[in-house]
């Protein structure tokens, strides 16, 4: 199948690359490199040894996406690019409805224009909020707590209402729960332009010495051992998830949701822990207030797409964190460094 990829060269998109080209698929990239380098791809292509196509353009010019949808002609997308922090996205929110709502909808129109009728898409857990239970299944209440889960949220809604128009329209909503780890090299992984907003890369960074300590914000919830519990997917994991995900749409259409988790929830301190066995050295931490939006506990219910698509996570927590730490020791300047 050819397959555009919006936002491939990012984190998870990069992965979902080289899982795409395993299987066959032909693949083209379309990327503004707002928060992703363009090296990736080359190290994508060496670990492939196979062809990539990529176009440099932002998800919001109809033009640019029309020329891309001319030349290469996919027959499917997965749709990764946009804004991801949530604290930016409190400040920064029209941005973030500008990116992932409006892009969102100049894709589907340019896709329309093609003929193209099948999507994943790149959703997030964030889009359900204060857990009413758990784990979340699909069908547990969205009420999402952010900015960036709100957009994410709109553009479900609207990839519900694009699939109703035509019978073999197909649109996929992964939703993610918290994306780990590295490629098995080391030669690809998350490679953040900034202050990590996500608690794995900020460990690697205090592990190799970037970060004088992680900061732990909360000792006091009602979990085990006081620290926020969050289910942990290999990203690795996550991008077989998208490949499964691409062979349900070619047979399916509609428009539904899927849990991509690992169905376990893992503390902050059980994550310093792991990484400590990872890397061999202790990680050091200060405590501090509990940040606003945050909640005590997070996990999935990822059944839905082990029975639709035959998809479940595979790699432990010891595998995400050996993974992550082989790619920040190769790479501690992240793509910086060649």
């Amino acid at each position: 199948m050819r397959v555009l990829v919006t936002g491939g060269a990012g984190y998870i998109g990069s992965h979902t690359l080289l899982e795409l080209m395993a299987q066959g698929h032909e693949v083209c990239v379309y990327d503004s490199y707002v928060n992703a380098n363009p090296k990736v791809l080359d190290r994508v292509r060496s670990l492939s040894n196979g062809k990539l196509g990529d176009v440099t353009g932002d998800v919001r010019d109809a033009a640019g996406l029309d020329a891309v949808f001319s030349d290469f002609e996919p027959e499917a997308v997965i749709h990764f690019a946009g804004l991801k922090a949530v604290g930016e996205s409190e400040e920064r929110p029209l941005a973030y409805y500008d990116v992932n709502v409006g892009g969102t909808l100049t894709l589907l129109h340019a896709m329309d224009r093609a003929g193209c009728r099948k999507i994943i898409f790149s959703s997030s857990a964030t889009v359900y909020g204060e857990p009413v239970y758990l784990p979340y299944d699909e069908a547990h209440p969205t009420a999402p707590l952010s900015v960036y889960g709100r957009t994410k949220l709109m553009a479900e809604q609207i990839l519900a209402d694009w699939s109703k128009q035509a019978g073999d329209r197909a649109a996929v909503l992964l939703r993610y729960f918290n994306p780990v780890g590295a490629h098995h090299s080391g030669e690809i992984g998350e490679d953040p332009s900034d202050i990590p907003n996500n608690l794995v890369p900020y460990i690697a960074q205090v592990a190799i010495g970037k970060r004088p300590a992680l900061q732990v914000f909360g000792t006091d919830y009602d979990t085990p051992d006081g620290t926020g519990l969050r289910d942990y997917i290999h990203v690795v994991d996550l991008a077989r998830a998208h490949v499964a995900a691409l062979g349900y749409a070619a047979g399916n259409a509609g428009c539904q949701p899927f849990n991509i988790g690992t169905g376990q929830s893992v503390s902050v301190r059980q994550m310093v822990a792991a990484f400590e066995r990872a890397c061999g050295a202790p990680i050091p931490t200060r405590t501090a207030p509990r940040r606003a939006g945050d909640i005590a506990a997070m996990q999935a219910d990822p059944s839905r797409a082990k029975a639709a698509f035959g998809w479940r996570a595979e790699h432990s927590l010891d595998e995400m964190m050996a993974s992550t730490w082989r790619w920040q020791s190769q790479n501690p300047d992240g793509y910086g460094n060649g």
